[in-house]
């Protein structure tokens, strides 16, 4: 084979002419994805060579299919992590939830602010405040003529109006809180599978550069051993 790093050589795969330089032999290809290549290519085997681009397809086809016998079927997040994975990209600068607030409306930003308010301790006391001002001002005669006297109806159709009118608010700024955990617990799980996913093709790479190394030594103690012999009987 022609190692001239200049030379045009064909793609085993694709059969296009690349640069020797730019080829992948087949021996530098891990045993799984050389699995898979061989499924689809006729005559692939140890002096085969593959281009970028066919390795990059081969990559994807990998992750997609490991990810599928992963999680039993391959959904849109899977799909997300398998191009990130192949790309390299990193999957914790895709969604930031706490970025999405740039584009709230004025009313989701009302809700937000009247949820906070309704739920803290600062409204439940100036709440009470207000409800024993209007009791007093109302049932002690401080007014010659009290404008809600005992038993406080229009105390009670504010109340029932306040209620009304916050429950819904406070629900509006539930469910963007639930579409924000939701954001947060997919992404959590597309790092958490990237990142299984990328500790298996550690070791898969590790295991190939083991057995590759191994090989090697082999060869040079074979070599070692000729050229004993050859000491010997000289």
């Amino acid at each position: 084979m022609n190692h001239n790093p200049s030379a045009m050589m064909n793609c085993s795969v694709c059969g296009r002419e690349v640069a020797r330089q730019d080829l992948t032999e087949a021996a530098h290809v891990r045993p799984s994805i050389a699995a898979l290549i061989r499924e689809n290519t006729v005559g692939w085997g140890e002096d085969s060579l593959i281009c970028p681009d066919c390795m990059q397809q081969y990559r994807q086809l990998y992750l997609t299919r490991l990810l599928a016998d992963e999680t039993g079927e391959l959904g849109e997040l899977e799909q997300q992590v398998a191009a990130a994975l192949n790309r390299n990209e990193l999957l914790t600068l895709q969604y930031a939830p706490d970025d999405v607030d740039e584009d709230l409306s004025f009313g989701e930003r009302m809700a937000d602010r009247v949820a906070s308010w309704g739920g803290s301790w600062a409204f439940i006391l100036t709440f009470l405040l207000v409800l024993l001002i209007w009791m007093a001002a109302n049932s002690l005669a401080l007014l010659m003529r009290p404008f809600d006297p005992y038993p406080f109806i229009l105390l009670n159709l504010v109340l029932s109006c306040v209620a009304a009118l916050q429950a819904p608010v406070i629900m509006m700024s539930q469910r963007r809180q639930e579409a924000k955990d939701r954001r947060r617990a997919e992404n959590d799980y597309q790092i958490n599978l990237k990142t299984e996913l990328e500790l298996r093709q550690l070791h898969e790479k590790i295991d190939h550069h083991l057995m590759h190394q191994w090989h090697r030594l082999l060869e040079i103690q074979r070599i070692q051993v000729d050229l004993l012999h050859e000491m010997k009987q000289g």
